[in-house]
């Protein structure tokens, strides 16, 4: 792999995005470590962690922490294949600017119409999420109300953060990261040492949990907590206009998400596993809320809420990071006229260097989702059911966007290079990412009923449906003059200069 430590002045990175046919609104103050925090704080592995375990669990007993490592190493080849091309066009928008990029505009309007569902589904379940532990830190009780007006309170707290521009989205994203870390680390240091009631060798124990299926099916099932873990590394590429030297700082971001989220993660789950006192119990429906046992038992009522506190900043700061993302997204979107109030979403406030509109569209979508669930919970459990496989299948229309690219001539030539590892990394990329959709739609609830037990397919089937009916009535892939398909070389005669 070919990497530069060559530090580019900001007058160099603008000179880039004007060759790729952009002058950037938004101003450079997001440091390397902001956008690494960023990453972490959208992948969240308190968050992704907390929210599975019990889950996994009851479904796999202990060896479900395997699926960490597998699903680590999968994402992390994906994100390899995004350094390269964010090094090579790193535009605001991250997934749609680089499909568009690599193959062309229908490809890239469906990424980015996948991929803003996705997150804005995403946003609204990490705040709907929160409720419940609010309740527990202030003592309240967690009904259906109170816990959509938790979420809205997370979704106003995230949206005032992210219009107070790039600097104090950076400042609380390394304080959400700092916290997390610390809290995460300092939490499973202790219940390994005064919690442990289990050696290693339990991780290689199901307890019976597989039941009458094979152990593989039951870890599959059990492996959405690695598959769900593993993204926010992409957000770093989101705000790309606003980090120096972006095609060798943010392939680092990425990098460093995966490496020190995964690691993070790991730990967590592990601490958590060994501090079970009673696994069997978990794996048999008894105790189905084993961290709050194991909080509860640990620290006590009042360290109980200290940690919680610590969890909530976690919500918080993912939150957070997910807007930034969508919204970078929509104003993508906008700049390049490729959706209806495109005017409206492009709008920048120069003080403050953010995409009003874009946010308040990123904040005001999912609430209306999370009021939503007042009227039907499951409403809203459908919709987020989307929001994980979204995701997946937007990075998987990059990653083959990437390998088609390649076949037909494309030679990265951004700072941060694969060289002659691009495509292994990029085939066992694809192969990992289709394994993980197959994985996340699979239907496993053969006794509910029919739409239940594929909903996570019907829902896909319906967004993605409804996208390229829009994109076949209204054409808006044809709007806007922004350059694309300009990765794959173009032949051209001699004498004959071809521009796209």
């Amino acid at each position: 792999m070919d990497t530069s430590n060559f530090c580019a002045p900001d007058d160099d990175d603008d000179a880039q995005l004007a060759a790729l046919g952009f002058q950037s609104e938004f101003k450079r103050d997001m440091s390397l470590w902001a956008n690494f925090a960023l990453g972490f704080t959208y992948l969240s592995p308190v968050v992704g962690i907390y929210a599975v375990f019990a889950f996994a669990m009851a479904t796999a007993g202990p060896p479900m922490i395997w699926s960490l490592v597998i699903a680590g190493v999968g994402q992390l080849l994906v994100a390899l294949v995004f350094s390269e091309v964010v090094a090579q066009f790193p535009v605001a928008g991250g997934v749609y600017p680089w499909a568009r990029r690599l193959w062309g505009r229908k490809w890239a309007w469906m990424t980015g119409w996948v991929y803003v569902f996705a997150l804005l589904a995403t946003i609204a379940g990490v705040a709907y999420g929160a409720g419940p532990f609010i309740a527990a830190v202030f003592g309240f009780s967690a009904s259906a109300n109170t816990t959509v007006l938790c979420a809205l309170g997370i979704l106003a707290l995230a949206t005032v953060i992210n219009l107070s521009g790039t600097k104090m989205l950076s400042y609380v994203a390394i304080f959400g990261f700092s916290a997390e870390l610390i809290g995460a680390l300092a939490v499973g240091g202790w219940l390994l040492l005064t919690q442990r009631h289990h050696g290693l060798g339990v991780l290689f124990d199901s307890f019976g949990a597989q039941g009458s299926h094979s152990f593989l099916y039951a870890f599959l099932a059990a492996s959405l907590i690695g598959v769900y873990q593993y993204y926010g590394f992409e957000a770093c590429g989101d705000v790309a206009e606003e980090v120096r030297n972006p095609g060798v700082q943010i392939p680092k971001s990425m990098r460093r998400t995966i490496y020190i989220g995964g690691a993070a993660a790991t730990f967590v789950c592990l601490s958590l596993i060994l501090s079970v006192v009673d696994i069997g119990a978990v794996v048999r429906g008894e105790d189905v809320d084993p961290i709050t046992t194991i909080l509860d038992a640990a620290f006590g009522a009042v360290g109980s809420k200290v940690v919680l506190c610590v969890v909530l900043i976690s919500f918080v700061s993912c939150a957070l990071s997910l807007q930034a993302a969508a919204s970078r997204l929509i104003y993508s979107y906008g700049r390049d006229e490729m959706i209806v109030g495109s005017r409206l979403w492009a709008r920048f406030d120069h003080k403050r260097a953010v995409p009003p509109f874009a946010l308040l569209l990123a904040a005001v979508i999912p609430a209306v989702l999370i009021i939503g669930s007042l009227v039907s919970a499951d409403a809203l459990t459908k919709l987020i059911s989307f929001g994980s496989v979204g995701i997946y299948i937007a990075f998987q229309m990059v990653v083959l966007a990437a390998l088609r690219a390649r076949g037909k001539g494309w030679v990265p030539t951004g700072k941060y290079r694969l060289g002659r590892w691009g495509w292994p990394v990029n085939v066992g990329a694809l192969v990992y990412g289709v394994a993980a959709i197959i994985n996340i739609c699979w239907p496993r609830t053969p006794e509910a009923p029919w739409y239940d037990n594929y909903i996570v397919i019907l829902m896909s089937a319906i967004i993605i449906g409804l996208g390229a009916l829009y994109l076949i009535l209204a054409r808006p892939h044809l709007n806007g003059t922004a350059p694309h398909d300009d990765a794959i070389p173009t032949p051209a005669a001699p004498g004959v200069l071809l521009r796209r």
